[in-house]
């Protein structure tokens, strides 16, 4: 095994498969084992359990979850620990793999993390156990990169995957012909990737939307589920209404390409959004206490990824109480009035990506490169 890897969630497995790839280019006869999601199979990466598997998030989630999750993490840990890769690649799932990472080094397994938790909103603390685990870490922000050096881990900004993916100038017209839309307004919802946060954000968002077809009955909403199993969620809360909506299975990025505003959960997709240079409302519910137990522990007053990096917000964010339908499709139908502050975000999230457009597929081979070339 050249590789071990365990992907965390659908934007772990997304982010995996572009550096894959890029490896794959330079060892073609690659081997890399471990837990991965569909994009990371097809890449050619065996998976041993699926990513969806570590999809939970919140404190009282974890803890209904955990028994499960130790076993895995068990029997993975042996699994690497008997047939030592080369190099072990943690990706997100920063609870997960750092405890994993631990056991590995100590056994003489370099150990690679990418994409850091967010140290800078909360939970500073983790940076000793960071230190412990990892031989290196990659970042995907730049000023990400400090923090690492000053604690005195090797680190390497690489930017991220996804500004390399999504183009500078995305081609409206053909993902509105693709979806077989109009010229009317498009609203996207993108109620999150878990089934926990589609139950929570789903019916919240198709009740803003309720709320924008009022005021423009021509509006066409796109969903991208990311899942059958998702897109089962969206059509339950979508029963008895009466709404300009079609539901995808995927295709997050032709509803981004073709919308003019999207309600957004918090957390990759924001980003997404702000790379395809659409104005968004970020929304985010939590069970009331993991929210009160986050909200308690935070650093930073933004949530979203667009706002972090702008520090200041640059667009609005709805999370828990104040995510309502009335808020959600007030801030929807401000950004559709008012072309000047429009047109500014834009210019603002052409800026973000490309700061963040590094060719990181191929940052990050180059980072894994020595571990692959030493001999055994």
């Amino acid at each position: 095994m050249d590789i071990g890897l365990v992907a965390g969630e659908a934007s772990g497995d997304l982010l995996g498969a572009h550096f894959i790839r890029a490896l794959q280019q330079h060892h073609p006869q690659l081997s890399a084992t471990g837990i991965a999601g569909p994009r990371l199979v097809a890449a050619g990466v065996e998976a041993i359990y699926p990513s969806e598997r570590l999809a939970v998030n919140g404190y009282v989630e974890v803890l209904r979850h955990l028994p499960a999750l130790l076993r895995i993490r068990a029997r993975i840990g042996a699994h690497f620990l008997q047939h030592r890769p080369r190099v072990f690649v943690g990706i997100d799932a920063p609870d997960f793999n750092f405890a994993l990472e631990h056991k590995l080094k100590a056994a003489g397994i370099p150990t690679v993390h990418f994409v850091s938790p967010s140290l800078w909103a909360w939970r500073p603390e983790r940076i000793h156990k960071i230190r412990e685990a990892v031989s290196h870490m990659l970042v995907v922000f730049p000023f990400e990169e400090a923090i690492y050096r000053d604690a005195g881990i090797p680190v390497t900004y690489v930017g991220h995957p996804l500004a390399d993916v999504i183009p500078l100038e995305p081609d409206v017209a053909a993902a509105r012909r693709a979806l077989n839309l109009g010229d009317g307004p498009v609203f996207a919802l993108l109620p999150g990737s878990r089934l926990s946060e589609v139950k929570r954000h789903a019916a919240l968002m198709l009740d803003a939307a309720e709320r924008i077809q009022q005021r423009h009955p021509g509006a066409r909403f796109v969903l991208p589920a990311a899942s059958p199993a998702a897109a089962a969620l969206v059509e339950q809360a979508r029963a008895g209404r009466s709404l300009n909506l079609d539901v995808l299975t995927g295709q997050s990025h032709v509803a981004l390409a073709a919308c003019d505003v999207a309600l957004v959960a918090s957390g990759t997709a924001t980003l997404e959004t702000a790379l395809f240079k659409k104005p968004m409302v970020i929304v985010y519910r939590v069970p009331a206490l993991t929210g009160w137990l986050m909200l308690r522990r935070a650093l930073l007053p933004w949530v979203g990824l667009p706002n972090i990096l702008a520090r200041e917000f640059l667009v609005p964010e709805r999370i828990q109480q104040a995510a309502t339908p009335e808020n959600l499709a007030a801030d929807a139908l401000a950004w559709l009035d008012d072309t000047p502050r429009r047109e500014a975000v834009i210019a603002r999230f052409h800026a973000m990506h490309r700061e963040l457009k590094q060719n990181a597929a191929l940052r990050i081979a180059d980072a894994l490169a020595p571990y692959l070339e030493t001999p055994r």
